[in-house]
């Protein structure tokens, strides 16, 4: 009696399948960060920064008014405008899994171990950040201890740019193992002048100082999901400002309670008794600005704090889907917190 062998060869045939599919896989796994890096690098020599177009503003601090632009508005509408083009825009959430995957990938120690991967690595800095979370994203990818960390938020005689809060530009930083603090103090100093400084004329830092700038649009960073309501948390922001209300954002308070060593995260939960925590960056308890910025905003949320939307608002909150709701008057603004979030908010 014949034996049909058909059947039995069928596990063979997918294990083979199985393995090939395996193994190209892991092929692309590998040569991944790889392409990755060798498109940031391409994308760093053709970058022309300095002949960019000036940031606009339609703010007017002096005269405590903000002016309608249409032609502003065209270009922050646009797709080119970083308001709607952010690196790190949920919108390209298929462009973000492949940067991601390969920045992830080459960060990890069997990849690091092989010679393709040579001494490049892939560092992100998200908006938002503060210094020191900075500091250790660096420093997970280029080894440094406590003191390196400390050399590289600390400013050096010398440097081109004060490293104060709000100058670590978010981006995808390519470094090498063996980079130093001042060799990447250099990179972050660069990459600053040619996102922000060199779009920042002398005409725009005569209506608003850059430092107000960027500690406005750390606090938009800090306030915002995304950055479809920059503008708008912007508007009510200088709407405060203008009417010399405290701003009581709650973020001000994360920063302060940070610094006082209390806490293991960098951004708590703000408690009711925080709005009493003896602080310059308390605006609970302190009109007007912090005295810098409590983090490092994207180029996003610097347009937003130059251009806010002409609002009656002064204040707003986020719901638990992430709506954005604001208004005229405190009372509304109980009833509206009431609505979302009940007696107990």
């Amino acid at each position: 009696m014949a034996i049909n062998n058909t059947n039995s060869a069928l596990p063979t045939k997918k294990f083979k399948w199985a393995l090939l599919s395996l193994a190209t896989a892991g092929c692309l796994i590998l040569i991944l960060p790889v392409v990755f890096i060798f498109q940031i690098k391409q994308w760093q020599e053709k970058q022309t920064y300095g002949v960019a177009k000036q940031f606009p503003v339609t703010v007017d601090p002096k005269n405590k008014t903000i002016k309608e632009n249409e032609i502003v508005n065209a270009y922050l509408n646009s797709p080119g405008s970083p308001l709607q083009a952010s690196a790190f825009n949920t919108a390209l959430t298929l462009i973000n899994i492949y940067k991601w995957t390969a920045i992830t990938l080459s960060n990890i120690p069997i990849y690091q171990n092989l010679a393709l991967a040579g001494s490049d690595r892939l560092v992100v800095i998200t908006p938002g950040l503060r210094k020191e979370e900075v500091a250790t994203s660096f420093a997970k990818v280029l080894s440094w201890n406590n003191a390196d960390k400390t050399n590289f938020i600390v400013t050096k005689n010398g440097s081109s740019l004060p490293l104060i809060e709000g100058s670590f530009s978010p981006e995808i930083y390519l470094v090498n193992l063996g980079d130093t603090p001042e060799t990447v103090q250099n990179l972050i100093n660069k990459r600053f002048t040619e996102d922000v400084l060199s779009h920042y004329g002398t005409s725009t830092a005569e209506i608003i100082p850059l430092n107000v700038t960027l500690t406005i649009a750390s606090l938009i960073e800090r306030e915002t999901i995304g950055t479809e309501d920059m503008r708008m948390i912007s508007g009510i922001i200088w709407n405060r400002i203008f009417k010399d209300m405290n701003l009581q954002i709650d973020a001000t308070l994360q920063y302060a309670k940070a610094n006082g060593k209390s806490t293991t995260t960098w951004w708590p939960k703000v408690l009711p008794k925080d709005k009493y925590i003896k602080s310059p960056y308390n605006t609970y308890m302190n009109s007007g600005l912090p005295p810098a910025p409590i983090a490092n905003p994207s180029v996003a949320a610097i347009l937003a704090a130059l251009n806010p939307i002409k609002t009656s608002c002064l204040f707003y909150f986020h719901d638990r889907r992430g709506g954005f709701h604001c208004s005229d008057t405190y009372a509304e603004h109980v009833k509206q917190l009431k609505k979302y979030y009940g007696q107990g908010k």
